[in-house]
């Protein structure tokens, strides 16, 4: 009987240390740490690895040390612009000081979630359409430092704030899209406009070349022949430069000019008399009498009585 009573002590003292131990040994990994209150006072960082504690004394909290991938829910933004944009991002920290975020913050991801989401709104309520979409490096880096400003107190360190997406509405899409089109037919006329300045100056350089030796223009002529040729062509439209035309049509005018010069009698030549028309009169009124036609009396004493003046002679000069 006693023995009976001696093996059920044991027993019992033995479950009771294997609670106690239990309670009293904590293995923490490498990444965590623990954070001690022995009777409601903050002790000593723990860890990692075993960590003893007196049972019903200690209570241990675990801090995990590892970078935490934070998802800030979308954001309806008015840039500065007074353009609507839907914001999408996501911001990297970790826990540098485990003894603050257990102490100074109550729940350490709900804390950050909400001062990202904040911040993300009122950065970005700052800065235009256009900044939003193409500045992206300098604004992710702004975001960074001031929710890494505002959760230093916490024992947290942001490493990193992306910003992954941008929603803005259709109107707007087809605006930009307009305006980047506009953009490149732009460019694309400044860069027709160069290559043509350029190809100008250096045919200004080519003629200034040229213009030393003639014979430079006559080989240029006979390469292009020669190009034209190589191709199937029924018809070759080929310039005549007018240098080598010109002495044959000085020759050509020099002869006519010579020509009208040895002509005889050309200086002499009178234009034909034209009949004034008091002379054209009698002759037609001699006509119509001629023909059996009466004239009428004024008439008829007007054809006999005038007659015309007879010119004077020329005056005779003596031979001297």
């Amino acid at each position: 009987m006693v023995v009976t009573v001696v093996l059920g002590v044991l027993v019992a003292l033995l479950f009771l240390g294997l609670a106690l131990a239990s309670a009293s040994v904590r293995v923490l990994r490498e990444y965590e740490r623990g954070v001690v209150f022995r009777l409601g006072r903050l002790g000593a960082l723990k860890g990692p690895g075993v960590v003893l504690l007196i049972p019903f004394v200690d209570r241990l909290e675990r801090v995990s040390l590892r970078t935490v991938t934070l998802q800030i829910p979308p954001q309806e933004v008015i840039t500065r612009d007074n353009v609507p944009a839907r914001v999408t991002a996501v911001a990297y920290f970790r826990v540098i000081d485990p003894n603050k975020s257990i102490v100074e913050i109550q729940d350490v991801l709900s804390a950050t979630s909400q001062i990202a989401q904040t911040t993300l709104r009122s950065v970005l309520g700052k800065a235009e359409l256009d900044t939003l979409l193409s500045e992206r490096e300098q604004l992710n880096e702004d975001l960074q430092h001031i929710i890494d400003d505002q959760t230093e107190p916490w024992g947290i360190k942001v490493t990193t704030v992306e910003i992954k997406d941008v929603e803005i509405p259709a109107s707007m899409q087809h605006a930009m899209a307009r305006q980047a089109e506009a953009e490149r037919e732009r460019r694309a006329k400044i860069i027709d406009a160069e290559g043509e300045f350029q190809a100008a100056a250096k045919l200004l350089e080519a003629a200034n070349l040229i213009s030393r030796n003639p014979v430079t223009i006559q080989l240029r002529y006979l390469q292009t022949l020669r190009e034209i040729g190589g191709n199937e062509n029924s018809t070759i439209v080929f310039p005549f430069p007018l240098d080598l035309v010109q002495p044959l049509l000085n020759s050509v005018k020099n002869g006519a000019t010579d020509a009208d010069a040895d002509t005889p009698g050309s200086d002499q030549l009178t234009p034909p008399v034209v009949p004034q028309a008091d002379q054209l009169a009698p002759a037609a009124a001699s006509h119509e009498l001629g023909a059996g036609m009466a004239p009428p009396p004024q008439a008829a004493a007007e054809i006999t009585t005038e007659e015309p003046a007879s010119e004077p002679p020329p005056p005779r000069t003596a031979p001297r």
